[in-house]
């Protein structure tokens, strides 16, 4: 049948009326039969009974109008570049246009499902009559056309859309008498509504190859490994031949059934003109060849990245822009056919997950390693790695779905699958020095480093909560105030404190402010809280919290050094740039969220300017590599070390003007309490104890080295003299 002949059938439409004329005409004659629709036998005395009666008013009564909303499809997540991280999908189906399928599988499938597709007005009343022979004589046959498989496959699509997945219709069997007078009015009427090809269009893209295959693309792509575009004659014949019977007709679990299937349709093609018989007989002389490509869909499975892509998604399951209960949400995920385009820069994703797999090598003893970078002045995450992996079978030993860079929780106390934060020890002494310098005072003003002594009657000067805890050995079941090493016990810069990162030096700096709530209010600037999440603060009123007793994620400290970086300019990280649905439309994204003069600009630019000093002169001095070198980063940086009192959990958090980025080393997942890093044997080498700078530190000078270069690399700008020198 030509293309032209094809064209003015499908303009000579049935009226409803007349179609339904049929209909009770058949269901008159067909009283003896006990038939009215393909596949369904109806007692004769119900038929006699129903069909002079109420049948047409039944049938006036049904719904004439299908919405057919665009079916569920895969949702993809996409790096900043584009590139695809990782897909998910209830259904895997990706919907392609009528052109971009071969005409191969157009053939087959009219062939072998409806011969007549061309000519009738969605309802095949010469197939009905002969199911109803076929039915009576104990065959079994359908009389559905690709119209009404069309409108039944929409409807369980719709149910599935809305969480009624236990009203979708699998099979004709479960359709009652009143389930098919639906389909065929929703037919007819679709009929008048959609041009041919249009209905075939829908159809192929929603219809179950099997395999979680929907769609002829997904299906394609499953069984062969190809475009739908690209199907060979015998390909398209045996996917053709799968919608009859999925489960029986697979080519990979039931080549024999497959190939069989695949002649008959072949069979059909040949009859009703679509192949020659010279096409016949070499299609169905070939071997049944699959070339399975099984979709894998999740972040467990992500290209890369896996554990930012776990962030991205536990932020839409938290957000109402995307649905307003949980359920509707990972209903929008799942089938919404979402496009997620995040901040990651796959530039620097590469190098950091290959630093933190190196940092601890083998590690039988499940130390962990992260990297998170954000953006200063933007607050985009670009970059976030563990030397973990969520699946056993991928390579590593240590298996978490715990993301050790990010909080627990939201502010809202959504799951974000974060491990809850780490101690970051000395890390937090430049908010203590951000307190100092926003009151006035320069970074060469000495303090008193000798005290070692905070008793609970100490005169701390505060204007909100009261200072609690006490360092004094003098007082029950407390110790006096320790440092590292026993030389620094003197007066000295606040400068020098914080590159020697010197506990006693901290706190005659804050012991000398005007009120010790400016470091409270410092934190809260820098955005920095605790691990756990739900907007709970960090408590500065607390002395041990000054030196980093409290669970901060890596995320968090690399956000708040950014804010040194930016000039003061605090922006909350962001993952998310833009997502649209599955027509194009702009559903959301995160809007860039800075507060300018978060912290006072020249105050920022002193915090630096000592952070400098930290690499040249100070703790960061032993980041070395593995043969004793000092780690140069090649480009300003700023940064600051830091460990924790039991060596369990160890930092460097460091910045150019471009880039921020936390590095953590350390027990991830469990009371730090219980695990010392001293007398360790970490990736082949020994260590007496574990600091910040010796396995965090290589590990973020070595990225950073990769990382740097990319973005912005210039001077920082200078802070005022008054600032330094008072």
């Amino acid at each position: 049948m030509g293309v032209a002949v094809r064209k003015k059938l499908v303009a000579w439409p049935f009226a409803t009326s007349a179609v339904f004329g049929r209909i009770l005409s058949f269901v008159g004659v067909s009283a003896l039969c006990g038939v009215l629709v393909a596949g369904l036998i109806m007692p004769a005395a119900a038929v006699v009974g129903s069909a002079a009666g109420g049948t047409a008013q039944i049938f006036d009564r049904l719904p004439s109008e299908l919405i057919v909303a665009p079916p569920g499809q895969v949702t993809r997540i996409l790096a900043a570049d584009g590139s695809q991280l990782a897909t998910l999908f209830s259904e895997n189906r990706t919907p392609v246009k009528l052109d971009d399928m071969s005409p191969n599988i157009k053939n087959a499938i009219v062939a072998v499902e409806d011969y007549r597709f061309y000519e009738h007005g969605g309802v095949d009343m010469s197939g009905i009559l002969r199911a109803a022979v076929a039915n009576l004589r104990g065959g079994r046959q359908g009389a559905s056309t690709i119209t009404q498989q069309y409108v039944t496959n929409v409807l369980n699509d719709a149910r599935v859309a809305q969480g009624r997945q236990n009203e979708v219709v699998v099979n004709g069997q479960q359709k009652g008498y009143g389930d098919k007078l639906r389909e065929i009015k929703l037919a007819i009427a679709l009929e008048r509504q959609y041009s041919k090809e249009q209905i075939l269009e829908g159809y192929l893209n929603i219809v179950f190859f099997n395999r979680n295959a929907y769609g002829i693309q997904a299906a394609s792509q499953y069984y062969f490994s190809v475009d739908a575009k690209d199907l060979s004659l015998t390909q398209a014949a045996t996917l053709a031949g799968l919608v009859n019977g999925p489960a029986f007709f697979d080519p990979i679990q039931a080549p024999e059934a497959s190939a069989k299937r695949r002649n008959l349709v072949l069979g059909a093609m040949l009859e009703h003109g679509y192949i020659n018989q010279r096409q016949y007989d070499e299609a169905v002389a070939s071997p049944l060849q699959t070339k399975a490509s099984p979709p894998r869909q999740g972040c467990a499975y992500a290209a890369q990245a896996p554990y930012f892509c776990d962030f991205v998604v536990n932020q839409i399951l938290g957000d109402s822009a995307y649905g307003s209960t949980p359920e509707e949400r990972a209903r929008t995920l799942s089938r919404g056919g979402l496009t997620i385009k995040t901040t990651l820069d796959p530039r620097l994703q590469g190098p950091a997950q290959d630093q933190v797999d190196s940092t601890a090598g083998a590690n039988p003893d499940t130390w962990g390693a992260s990297l998170v970078t954000v953006q200063p002045g933007t607050g985009k995450i670009l970059a976030m790695a563990q030397n973990t992996r969520m699946l056993k079978d991928q390579g590593l030993d240590f298996v978490t779905a715990y993301n050790f860079n990010v909080d627990a929780h939201d502010a809202g106390g959504n799951d974000l699958g974060g491990a809850g934060g780490f101690q970051p020890g000395s890390t937090m002494k430049p908010v203590t020095l951000s307190a100092w310098l926003g009151e006035g005072r320069a970074t060469n003003q000495y303090v008193d480093a000798s005290r070692r002594r905070y008793g609970l009657d100490h005169p701390w000067k505060t204007t909100c909560s009261p200072v609690t805890g006490s360092y004094d050995s003098s007082q029950q079941g407390s110790l006096d105030l320790q440092n590292d090493e026993p030389t620094w016990y003197r007066r000295m810069t606040v400068r020098e404190g914080v590159y020697q990162s010197i506990n006693t030096a901290t706190f005659a700096s804050a012991a000398a402010l005007s009120d010790f709530c400016n470091i409270q209010r410092a934190a809260d600037s820098l955005g920095i809280h605790k691990g756990e999440g739900q907007g709970k603060k960090l408590d500065l009123s607390t002395l041990g919290n000054l030196l980093g007793g409290e669970n901060v994620a890596p995320m968090t400290m690399a956000s708040a050094f950014a804010t040194f970086a930016a000039n003061g300019t605090y922006c909350e990280p962001i993952s998310i740039s833009e997502v649209t649905d599955s027509r194009g439309k702009r559903l959301g994204g995160q809007a860039q969220r800075c507060i300018e003069s978060a912290v006072k600009p020249d105050v920022a630019k002193a915090v630096t300017n000592v952070l400098e000093d930290v690499l040249t002169k100070g703790s960061g001095l032993n980041i070395k590599d593995a043969g004793g070198r000092p780690i140069k980063v090649g480009v300003p940086v700023a940064a600051k070390t830091g460990t924790n009192q039991y060596n369990s959990q160890t930092w460097v958090v460091g910045y150019t003007r471009g880039l921020a980025t936390a590095s953590f080393f350390g027990e991830a997942l469990n009371d730090p309490s219980l695990r010392n890093g001293r007398d360790v044997w970490v990736n082949g080498r020994h260590y007496r104890s574990v600091d910040g700078a010796f396995i965090a530190g290589p590990q973020w000078a070595q990225y950073m080295q990769k990382a740097a270069p990319l973005f912005d690399r210039g001077d920082f700008d200078p802070p005022p003299r008054n600032l330094i020198t008072g």
